[in-house]
């Protein structure tokens, strides 16, 4: 009998935590359907702004705007971008994993001689890096709070000003770029300086209809000048770029949490199949064995 005890009791207990996932799984579907929207309409403005500037930015001298002075990076910052809380799958690990495979392929010098720091979005990062002695810049763990673009420009500012400054030469970031509730996509891309285009990729070129005429090059005009544009709308893009990017983040955990507890959910009902099937068994093999005694019982009575 205590083996059927034991048995109720792992039932309750699986059964108590298939309706916590079943109830985390419902939460994020929730929150995930916000999230979606909000990039949803934020990602064509970001990368229509994103690639205007970087085709505006390929025909000026590096001169034009200091972010996009292209500095030997001796020293790095890395934006790593993860999420407060757990029970995502893999969604916060394989995000640090492409932090740190990142800075082992392309900065591994500036790694060794100190000169790699972190800026950490989302407290499992934050608690990672700071485990293992990393130069963590600030807490950035309340973005999630309260998550707009005010909040997040604030972050973006303050890397901004340490590009200028000359604390860092090279900005990087890397998130989860949200593509369905379960696919999220591990990016990382050069924030500072400003990438440009390559020539080729800025010449706009066009035939003349049903001809083997001249390729002739679009002109296009400016106004104001195109160096005041560039002025004016690259700490922009900036801003938004890393607000677009956090965005993604936060949709794709959400996408990965209401995974994980999808199939948790889904894990539980096919262990309390077992369970039952093995407290059915249980008992049943009880039974037998009262039966059995009763019977023998009764037979050494009669005998006697």
């Amino acid at each position: 009998m205590a083996n059927l005890k034991e048995v109720r009791n792992r039932i309750s207990s699986v059964s108590s935590t298939q309706q916590i996932t079943k109830a985390m799984k419902m939460v994020s579907a929730a929150k995930l359907k916000r999230a979606t929207n909000a990039i949803v309409a934020l990602r064509p403005y970001a990368t229509k702004l994103k690639e205007l500037l970087a085709n505006l930015s390929a025909s000026l001298e590096d001169g034009a705007s200091p972010f996009l002075q292209d500095r030997e990076p001796v020293r790095v910052l890395v934006i790593v971008v993860t999420s407060n809380r757990g029970l995502a799958g893999a969604f916060n690990t394989n995000a640090i994993k492409t932090a740190n495979n990142l800075i082992a392929d392309k900065y591994s010098k500036q790694l060794a001689a100190g000169n790699v720091s972190i800026v950490s979005i989302g407290k499992k990062s934050q608690e990672f890096y700071e485990r293992r002695k990393y130069n963590v810049i600030g807490n950035n763990n309340d973005v999630y709070n309260d998550l707009n673009f005010l909040n997040v420009a604030k972050i973006t500012e303050s890397v901004m000003e340490g590009f200028l400054n000359g604390q860092y030469d090279r900005v990087e970031l890397v998130y989860n770029q949200f593509r369905n509730a379960a696919v999220q996509i591990l990016t990382s891309e050069q924030l500072l300086p400003v990438p440009k285009a390559e020539v080729d990729e800025v010449v706009k070129t066009t035939k003349i209809a049903e001809t083997k005429g001249p390729v002739v090059q679009v002109d296009y005009i400016l106004e104001p000048s195109k160096e005041e544009i560039i002025d004016k709308l690259i700490p922009k893009n900036i801003k938004t770029q890393v607000y677009k990017a956090v965005l993604d983040s936060y949709a794709s955990e959400h996408g990965a949490r209401m995974t994980a507890m999808d199939k948790a959910t889904e894990n539980a009902g096919d262990l309390l199949k077992a369970l039952k099937l093995a407290y059915n068994q249980a008992r049943q093999a009880a039974i037998t064995t009262e039966l059995t005694e009763i019977v023998s019982g009764a037979a050494a009575l009669s005998a006697g």
